[in-house]
């Protein structure tokens, strides 16, 4: 099969034929028809999250939908022909995160696209199929479910159940990336105010288009006085979509007391990761500090039959598709910061 494989990073990479994988007793083999370019696969390319990455040579693509190929032995619920869309965060199943309807922090926690061979790639495997391969609705398509792949569901999580956006609340989202665009559209579908903060004015153009009732550009503006000024104290949520240093702490300044701030976008391992935040501002205003992880399956039949019936669109976010020779480009326009919506893979020949 043809792949597009990792083998240095910061390299192009490889295009090349591979042997399709193996199939074990509790996996399943499935042939992918649309695979999303993420940040995070742009992360794992820099080297960045090494902590996550399994040795190279790596197929990446965590953002993957697809036609089931094959079931191991021990698979009941999945079946050959099963139209079906993979999570970024999979589980064990039996651990008491899964068995508790948090697979997303699975004590034994496994990544497609870094912790195992992913999505760039003709067909890839993935284990505990009955757990970790979600039914894809008839009415989504297979470009439209890799468009929501780890963005949208990852937004999804994190505005609704972790942040708990409400109808009428005052949400701004710094970054309007494939995340902050998704989460702008699912806190506006959410009956939310929300309020785009980036450097580009063609970003803002598009989160206005995606549901924003104010573009804040924080390339000439200061974002946390604009939005305290808009509403006029702070917002109730602020979500950062981005992960650094800059937007985390402005993300966590533009609550209001008792707001809050969550953090989806991850910063790089190590030093360049930590960064530093102002614990008293935090403790005297009550402001509660959140992390958000990709999404539980748990929430998946509520996103899909959203999705299923025109509510959310993630497809909307989709602006361009591509080969697997188009990643590196992809790649090189992320390093810049030049990215505006979404790309899939939908040719795996070249």
């Amino acid at each position: 099969m043809k792949a597009a494989v990792l083998t240095a990073f910061n390299e192009p990479l490889e295009i090349k034929d591979v042997p399709e994988p193996e199939l074990t007793d509790d996996g399943a083999i499935v042939e992918v028809k649309a695979c999303g370019i993420c940040r995070s696969d742009w992360h794992g390319w820099k080297g960045e999250w090494t902590g996550f990455l399994a040795p190279l040579p790596m197929i990446g693509g965590h953002e993957m939908s697809g036609i089931v190929k094959a079931v191991g032995k021990n698979v009941h619920k999945v079946k050959v022909g099963d139209r079906v869309v993979v999570p970024f965060t999979c589980g064990d199943g039996t651990c008491h995160h899964c068995l508790e309807g948090h697979s997303n922090v699975c004590d034994n926690q496994t990544m497609p696209g870094f912790t195992y061979n992913g999505g760039f790639a003709e067909y890839a495997h993935v284990p505990v199929a009955d757990f970790n391969l979600i039914p894809l609705p008839e009415e989504v398509g297979f470009e439209q479910a890799a468009g929501m792949g780890c963005r949208f569901m990852t937004a999804y999580h994190g505005v609704l159940s972790v942040g708990q956006v409400k109808p009428g609340e005052w949400v701004a989202v710094y970054g309007a990336g494939g995340v902050g665009l998704s989460a702008i559209q699912i806190a506006t579908a959410a009956g939310a105010n929300v309020i785009a903060v980036d450097i580009a004015q063609d970003k803002l153009d598009f989160a206005t288009r995606m549901g924003a009732v104010h573009a804040v550009n924080s390339k000439d503006t200061d974002p946390v006085e604009a939005i305290k000024e808009i509403t006029h104290g702070g917002a109730h949520v602020s979500i950062d979509a981005l992960g650094i240093n800059a937007t985390l702490q402005s993300s966590l300044k533009s609550v209001q007391r008792k707001g809050r701030a969550v953090q989806i976008g991850m910063t790089p391992m190590g030093k360049e990761g930590e960064i530093p935040i102002t614990v008293n501002s935090i403790i005297a205003d009550e402001v509660s500090f959140l992390g958000s992880f990709g999404m539980p399956r748990s929430e998946f039949p509520y996103l899909l039959s959203q999705v299923a019936t025109k509510k959310l669109q993630p497809g909307d976010l989709v602006t361009a598709t591509t080969n697997l020779s188009g990643i590196i480009d992809v790649y090189n326009d992320m390093s810049n910061f030049n990215v505006n919506g979404v790309t899939v893979i939908t040719d795996f020949t070249s």
